[in-house]
């Protein structure tokens, strides 16, 4: 519905407040909604409600010098064979009524142009960098992984579809603490194994594919010796920490290879896996410091080295190089986003757990302090979701073991539920994914009706003896299911510019769940085929158009399109 007449009625407000002397606002906060209710009209607007706050009067009567001086203008211009009516309503909204001959026309470009009628050209090839999961390679991925991974993927495929440039990146965290913790949990196991006795802390990897990787490293070999051979008690300490880096090492291939395997069967391929290790060893992080010290946003204190975060808008400064001359997680992380810009990208998108939400601040200063604008960057927090299982919810611990992973719930529901079903709540939101809802196959499985939607769709062309015509005459679509139909259709675009704007895909399932609806509504009360060979014609090109922007929604899910079910 955005398409065609959505710039230009935006035009038509914007000359409406110069004449009247309003341009007061950003022109970026001057938009046109869709009514949820539909008795107030197609489009709305509610300029006047924002200006009332500026000027201190009445929305209402601004909405109304507003809506008199758009008239004026809508008589002399193109767009009068498309208005209806303009109204203020309620507080002060202004609301478009559109005219049918409208949604025909639009309708019409859908059949004609398809898939490519609902894109928008918003991105101008920007290059833009989603970076997520990145989950620590310590064991298989868990639904908080699931979760981000379905967030990224679907927002890098609408981004595209978009005309973004878009790469998406995880960003392996293959050193550190918990990796070495890692080792050291596959060498006790190991020793387990090898009919050693061992205190086994709390604080270690105590899930069962601990012990798969250490029966693995059990027989792995190097040369003639097995690479994992036990060391003795007189062993050198060089010597000890060696076997557990390698244990690591092993550890982190074996548990990557499963992690990719878990994501490639979810749909997910990523175009770069940037290793912290990597990142280490080519000497950005000492460069990146050097500049910021420089650039006298770094200083000494205690023996430490802190950044000024503060004078970038975070609550106080950060410690980057301990007193230990060790650094702090956010010394790698400021060099990792200053070569993701140099990599020639000018919008990062990162997902991120709730965990991570008290970070956001000192990463936005640090991306401030390297020289790139604030809003190039976007840190969209994913929260957890919480599985359900008849009818109980499971409880998880990670570093227990005690979770569910994500191959769990491809093997419960399959790929095409799981995706649409991470999806189903706001990323702001907590998520319950009830696994028996998921693996229903009646309406009360939200995947499941939409592609049911698609699949009738696809039986009645099949089976129709009339082909459709693109020059059939539509506006014999007069009843309200119909017209329903026509304009949820129509809203494709306008919710994928809410996508955009959120950095959310989530109200692309909300709104096909609705699309489904309306088709379905229709369907069971009006026939397409039997019916006077005009009207026949005309609903015939309503549901090929209502497939079309199905099909391409759920692509954009990367969920399949059954032509039969």
């Amino acid at each position: 519905m955005r398409k065609n007449i959505h710039q230009s009625l935006i035009s038509i407000i914007k000359h409406s407040l110069t004449s009247l002397d309003l341009d007061k606002i950003d022109a970026e906060n001057l938009y046109l909604d869709i009514p949820v209710d539909e008795r107030f009209g197609d489009l709305s607007t509610n300029i006047a409600l924002q200006l009332s706050k500026l000027i201190k009067k009445s929305p209402s009567q601004i909405a109304k010098e507003i809506a008199d001086n758009i008239k004026q203008n809508l008589e002399k211009g193109s767009l009068k064979n498309y208005i209806k009516e303009v109204r203020v309503e309620g507080a002060g909204f202004i609301n478009f009524y559109l005219n049918d001959a409208y949604f025909y026309n639009q309708l019409k470009d859908i059949i004609t142009k398809g898939k490519a009628s609902l894109r928008e050209d918003l991105g101008k090839h920007r290059c833009v960098l989603i970076e997520f999961v990145s989950a620590n390679p310590t064991g298989p991925l868990s639904v908080a992984h699931a979760r981000q991974a379905a967030v990224g993927d679907v927002l890098a495929n609408i981004l595209d579809f978009l005309r973004f440039k878009v790469k998406r990146e995880y960003y392996l965290n293959d050193e550190g603490n918990q990796i070495d913790i890692l080792g050291k949990s596959v060498e006790l196991r190991l020793k387990e194994l090898n009919g050693e006795e061992s205190e086994f802390p709390q604080n270690y990897y105590q899930g069962d594919y601990i012990y798969d990787i250490a029966k693995k490293a059990q027989g792995a070999k190097a040369g003639k010796a097995s690479f994992f051979a036990k060391a003795s008690e007189g062993s050198p300490p060089k010597h000890k920490r060696r076997r557990t880096q390698n244990l690591s090492e092993f550890a982190v291939k074996y548990i990557l290879k499963i992690i990719k395997k878990e994501l490639e069967d979810f749909g997910i391929k990523f175009d770069y896996w940037y290793s912290q290790k990597g990142l280490r060893k080519s000497g950005e992080i000492e460069r990146v410091l050097d500049s910021l010290k420089k650039k006298g946003f770094l200083y000494e204190k205690d023996g430490a080295f802190w950044f000024k975060s503060t004078s970038f808008g975070d609550d106080k400064d950060r410690v980057v190089i301990k007193s230990d001359g060790s650094y702090t997680y956010l010394a790698p992380d400021i060099a990792y986003h200053q070569e993701k810009y140099r990599r020639g990208f000018t919008w990062l998108i990162n997902l991120w757990g709730p965990d991570h939400h008290g970070y956001v601040l000192r990463l936005k200063a640090a991306v401030q302090a390297c020289g790139y604008p604030p809003d190039s960057l976007s840190i969209i927090i994913v929260q957890l979701a919480t599985i359900f299982k008849d009818g109980k919810s499971i409880e998880m611990s990670t570093r227990k073991g005690q979770y569910i992973t994500l191959r769990e719930v491809l093997d419960e529901v399959g790929r095409d539920a799981s995706r649409f079903f991470f999806l189903m709540r706001r990323t702001s939101s907590h998520l319950d994914f009830d696994l028996d809802v998921a693996k229903k196959q009646t309406s009360e499985n939200p995947v499941y009706y939409v592609q049911y939607a698609h699949a009738r769709i696809c039986s009645i062309l099949k089976n129709s003896p009339i082909k459709i015509k693109k020059n059939a005459d539509l506006s014999v679509l007069k009843e309200k299911e119909e017209m329903e139909l026509i304009k949820k259709s129509l809203q494709f675009s306008y919710i994928l510019n809410i996508c955009l704007n959120t950095c959310d895909p989530y109200m692309l399932t909300v709104y096909l769940k609705e699309l489904a609806e309306k088709f379905h509504k229709f369907y069971d009360r009006h026939r397409v085929l039997g019916e006077l060979e005009s009207l026949t014609k005309a609903r015939l090109m309503l549901i090929e158009a209502t497939k079309i922007v199905i099909a391409t929604g759920l692509e954009l899910l990367g969920i399949t399109r059954p032509q039969k079910m």
